[in-house]
């Protein structure tokens, strides 16, 4: 395509990570997914009456096990705090967190107290190793206040629907091993249905004569991870041109630039170098 001669390669590289959208997204590697979990989670709750360990099931009634709190006629503030086990990050920089949850309308609540809340907060905290319990509040980071879409009502109680609510954000650029979530409740009637936690990377692939390994996605959404691909047997690299390609944040291969060559005896297969008399793949 002709561009104008004021364009740069970044400019390209941008249309094309914006164009990509509609293209199938990169694999997402899962940290953490609490439905997978049957047994107990043992996340650390503080105060003590607060968030609640609770058996439930999701929406095709699959045994899952969830947190709730619902201090709502307490008349003083609250702040009760939920905190995960330790998540590795395992070379992530740009961390997903999808949160499935319930919420009661305040309204619906019968002699409810002023201080009801129908929102609650996300943080995180970095560390090494796993923390333990709660830390202190000054360390964690926040993510941002989580509100529901829809919030039920106790006629929706009576009916037994679920609404439920799907919130995803992100938390980057990281740089310890692992982090720990958090979720504090400042006087909302909420139930966190599920958590799961996955970063996003470029599967391997073969492009042009080359082979590009896995690649985990940058941490910045405009951020291209720039990989040199090797040649695959019986092909040489184009001097002029090495093979390379782009991984885009969002876990897809982009700008493929460059290629490599079959050698003298060899023809270009699928993906592959073959010998043209009948020699078998190189």
């Amino acid at each position: 395509m002709d561009l104008p001669p004021h364009w740069t390669l970044a400019s390209v590289l941008w249309m094309l990570l914006i164009g990509a959208a509609e293209d199938c997204l990169g694999e997402e590697v899962v940290l953490l997914n609490s439905k997978e979990t049957q047994a107990e989670l043992g996340w650390t709750s503080y105060p003590p009456n607060g968030w609640e360990e609770i058996s439930g099931v999701d929406e095709r009634y699959k045994p899952i096990r969830t947190y709730q709190v619902c201090n709502v006629m307490e008349p003083v503030q609250q702040n009760n705090w939920l905190q995960t086990g330790w998540v590795q990050r395992r070379g992530g920089q740009r961390i997903f967190v999808e949160l499935q949850f319930t919420l009661r309308d305040c309204n619906s609540i019968p002699g409810v107290a002023g201080t009801c809340k129908e929102t609650f907060n996300l943080l995180y905290v970095e560390a090494e190793r796993d923390l333990g319990g709660v830390t202190r509040e000054d360390r964690y980071t926040k993510v941002d206040t989580i509100a529901a879409d829809e919030s039920f009502t106790q006629g929706d109680l009576g009916e037994r629907k679920m609404k439920l609510n799907t919130e995803v954000r992100e938390i980057g650029h990281l740089n310890r091993k692992g982090f720990h979530l958090a979720f504090q409740d400042v006087g909302a009637c909420v139930a966190l249905v599920a958590v799961r936690v996955y970063y996003k990377r470029c599967l391997a692939t073969v492009q042009n004569l080359a082979v590009f390994p896995d690649t985990v996605a940058e941490a910045a959404f405009a951020t291209l991870v720039e990989v040199r691909g090797a040649c695959v047997n019986s092909s040489e690299v184009d001097s002029d041109s090495p093979p390379r390609m782009h991984c885009s944040a969002e876990g897809e291969w982009l700008v493929p630039i460059g290629k490599c060559s079959c050698s003298a005896g060899y023809e270009e297969g699928h993906s592959s170098c073959e010998g043209r008399n009948g020699g078998g793949r190189g």
